[in-house]
């Protein structure tokens, strides 16, 4: 099968962390800002689609090149292998962005580019009427920066955090990819005990029992690649779905917690396990931080709070938090990470972290609080 360069698209602070996934899977790869690069076929679109927990999509490059005109950009265009990837009905939109470039007027570049194929591909396919776009759904984007030129085709379709569990959700919901880079930033071992004690609709708890039981995240959808006949050869999605699934270890006992002192939250994150297929894995409660209590150790705390945005949520939400202090202070082998916009988190909490780190949820500036447990062996 044809090798292609490949993009893994990934949210700002965990590019790292898709870079050691591929590598896990045995790809070489390397990082730049929102994005991973590797290599591979269709096989290899198809495995990286299925597996990644932590990135946004699967691009094809198509080309890429420098341009600081229109004509350079048409030109440019026309020159690359559209042929190659594109059958004679394909739908093939065109989404544009542009950052610090002579070519600003995204609209246009659009329309330049749209226009640089449907020459290309008339001439290949002998077309004198407009190419019918009825087949087949082919996304593209041409994405300029600092006058360089990126243009690269969507594998994926609907983005990778839309795993197929999630039927129901509440008011501020954090993307399943997000979730499971926390899950995995947590270093938690599955003979461990998780707990989340914020847990919302259950999606921390779900993403930490999917990498537990090693089943890969998108086993339970499809990408929009699986339709490309011309590309995907007959078959080859149930191969690679099949060795997905022969990889899962479905045995391994879990022990996962997850509280919310909203008991409709915790229905949600109940109806949202179910449809994992998860509800004998993970154990979800109705109880406030302030009375949640243990003797168990060695155990992780993963929690996305709230981070009293609004003015009026303020007092509230410093006060779960000085709770979180006053409840997890005393456990010393238990390491926690606590997600929040609120800088102020450890002034709380009551204790410096160990360590923080920057993420972006969405477009949203937060810090992940670090607190390292020393575990007794």
């Amino acid at each position: 099968m044809e090798k292609y360069q490949l993009i893994a698209t990934v949210a700002a602070g965990i590019e790292a962390l898709v870079s050691k996934e591929l590598r896990r899977l045995g790809y070489d790869t390397r990082v730049e800002n929102g994005r991973v690069r590797y290599q591979g076929d269709m096989k290899d679109i198809l495995k990286t689609n299925l597996w990644l927990r932590t990135a946004d999509r699967v691009k094809i490059v198509v080309g890429e090149f420098d341009a600081r005109s229109f004509e350079e950009l048409f030109d440019l265009t026309t020159d690359l292998p559209w042929e190659d990837f594109l059958p004679v009905d394909a739908q093939f939109p065109v989404e544009g962005k542009s950052h610090h470039s002579q070519l600003h007027n995204v609209p246009s570049v659009q329309a330049i580019v749209k226009k640089a194929i449907v020459q290309r591909l008339s001439r290949f396919y002998h077309r004198r009427t407009r190419l019918p776009e009825t087949g087949a759904l082919y996304p593209l984007e041409v994405a300029i920066n600092k006058d360089h030129v990126l243009l690269t085709l969507d594998t994926t379709g609907e983005g990778l955090f839309k795993r197929g569990y999630r039927k129901n959700k509440g008011g501020a919901p954090l993307k399943e990819n997000m979730a499971a880079a926390l899950v995995m930033l947590a270093h938690w071992f599955p003979d461990n005990p998780f707990v989340d004690p914020v847990c919302g609709s259950g999606t921390i708890p779900i993403e930490a029992a999917l990498y537990g039981h090693n089943i890969a995240p998108g086993i339970n959808r499809s990408f929009i690649c699986e339709q490309w006949v011309n590309l995907t050869p007959d078959g080859l999605s149930d191969e690679v779905r099949d060795e997905a699934d022969a990889a899962a270890d479905y045995d391994v006992e879990l022990e996962i917690h997850g509280y919310d002192i909203d008991q409709n939250m915790i229905d949600i994150a109940d109806e949202n396990c179910r449809a994992a297929g998860l509800t004998h894995d993970i154990t979800f409660k109705q109880l406030a931080v302030k009375d949640w209590h243990t003797d168990e150790i060695n155990g992780v705390i993963v929690a996305n709070p709230p981070y009293g945005e609004r003015l009026s949520d303020h007092e509230a939400v410093h006060e779960l938090y000085r709770q979180m202090g006053d409840r997890y202070r005393s456990l010393t082998t238990w390491s926690k990470y606590i997600l929040t916009a609120d800088m102020e988190f450890e002034k709380y909490y009551g204790a410096p972290a160990t360590k923080r780190r920057k993420l972006y949820n969405g477009a949203l500036r937060t810090d992940l609080f670090q607190y390292w447990g020393k575990k007794k062996r």
